[in-house]
């Protein structure tokens, strides 16, 4: 008899498959006596950062002493990356044996981001945490997270993503991911278009839901000594210290720190010192990261326009450099061309690699769009010809920044650090 992996059996169902709805996962869940209910949430869906704010909840929580849960999506290297408590990946035992349990339950057809939510639910149960920090997949209104009642949903912005599945208008994409905010519950949101604003206190009349929002309710300002002061909604906290790069972090941060005011009223009190130091401590892999300082290496998950903005604006803002260096990779459903007319003008040439998936553009296509656009590319056959083809281009006062796919993440932090040793690593920011 073939023993069981659970890596095996979620390849079999297909990352790339997605339904929507959840009917499957009620019925799933309610095999395991609804796990989702034994414990508080708090549900964070958006275009962009959320799966950063989610990180900042679950460091500050894990600061105050509580033991918390942490699914987010996608992961890197590792499928137990998803699921996480105090900072400790899920057991491969224990998710085998999880997996295993969840495949003798399935009647009919279920998809990798189910069973891998459900696992969630499941062990965060098992494992007796006092709060689950979820990082929605796609959307909100249909998405395999959204079978909980959070404390507070939290949406950190809206863009046009998904647009054959959420819909091709703001006001669409935004009803879909408020469809989060429980009856009566409480939404916050770093949204700020007027369309999607609208869309989401329509939702929220409705449900009669309260809707606090970033720059109204709340807001957090970037100090000349590079700290930051939140200005809540009832509580202010001056020089806070938070580690992940880019001004966009600020708002995560903002929302961060909103859910705390919020919660407080369900018993979740947080002292400033865990919050001050929760938020430092803070770490999450690919988001601006620093992979080696000589030359300067930067890994962002950046996969759509607004996430490239966002780096765009980070990279003119805080940091200086000779040359750019680009290696970018993304997937066909993405709207790489608005990505690469946004980020390519920076560089002075751009590395395109073939990535292990089939999901990926061509970087020979990329690069017939880039010459076409009057931009510099150089293709290579893999990840790893793309790195050594850029470290050997710069110097020590150029910067190699890469973008554009998680997949080019996951990627690269596979093999990066056993290429190359290069002054610091993993930990010091280098603001130039």
């Amino acid at each position: 008899m073939t023993k069981f992996n659970y890596n095996d059996y979620l390849s079999s169902l297909n990352i790339d498959v997605m339904r929507f709805g959840l009917d499957a996962m009620k019925a799933l869940l309610s095999e395991f006596g609804n796990p989702q209910d034994d414990y508080p949430t708090i549900l964070v869906a958006g275009t962009n950062g959320k799966g950063s704010t989610a990180a900042m909840v679950a460091s500050i929580m894990k600061q105050s002493g509580r033991r918390v849960g942490l699914y987010t999506s996608p992961h890197l290297v590792d499928v137990r990356e998803r699921i996480v408590i105090n900072g400790a990946k899920i057991p491969g035992r224990t998710l085998n044996r999880i997996v295993l349990e969840i495949k003798n339950h399935v009647t009919g057809h279920i998809t990798y981001f189910e069973v891998l939510t459900a696992a969630a639910f499941i062990y965060f149960q098992r494992a007796h945490v006092d709060v689950a920090v979820m990082e929605v997949g796609l959307g909100g209104r249909l998405d395999a997270t959204n079978v909980c009642r959070p404390l507070v949903s939290v949406i950190t912005n809206i863009g046009l993503e998904h647009t054959a599945y959420l819909g091709r208008t703001l006001t669409t994409v935004a009803g879909e991911k408020a469809g989060i905010v429980k009856p009566s519950g409480i939404c916050i949101t770093a949204a700020t278009q007027q369309k999607a604003v609208q869309a989401l206190a329509s939702v929220c009349r409705q449900k009669k839901a309260v809707l606090y929002r970033l720059g109204t309710d709340f807001k957090m300002v970037r100090r000349k000594d590079g700290l930051a002061d939140y200005l809540g909604i009832k509580k202010r906290l001056n020089g806070l210290a938070i580690p992940l790069r880019g001004g966009h972090q600020l708002s995560n941060a903002a929302l961060a720190l909103a859910v705390f005011e919020i919660i407080e009223e369900n018993g979740f009190m947080t002292d400033s010192e865990a919050i001050y130091a929760g938020l430092k401590k803070t770490r999450w892999e690919a988001r601006m990261e620093i992979l080696c300082d000589r030359p300067l290496f930067l890994l962002d998950g950046a996969h759509n326009p607004s996430g490239v903005r966002a780096l765009h604006s980070a990279l003119v803002k805080d940091f200086s450099w000779r040359r750019l260096i680009l290696i970018f990779a993304a997937l066909a459903d993405k709207d790489y061309c608005a990505m690469l007319k946004k980020i390519a003008p920076l560089a002075a040439i751009t590395v395109l690699p073939s990535l292990r998936t089939r999901r990926a553009v061509s970087p020979r296509e990329m690069a017939r769009v880039m010459k076409g656009l009057g931009y510099r590319t150089v293709v290579c056959e893999s990840v790893d010809q793309a790195i050594l083809k850029a470290m050997k281009m710069a110097d020590d006062k150029d910067i190699i920044c890469a973008l554009g796919s998680f997949y080019l993440a996951g990627e690269i932090k596979q093999v990066f650090h056993q290429m190359h040793s290069c002054g610091k690593q993993h930990g010091d920011s280098v603001i130039r």
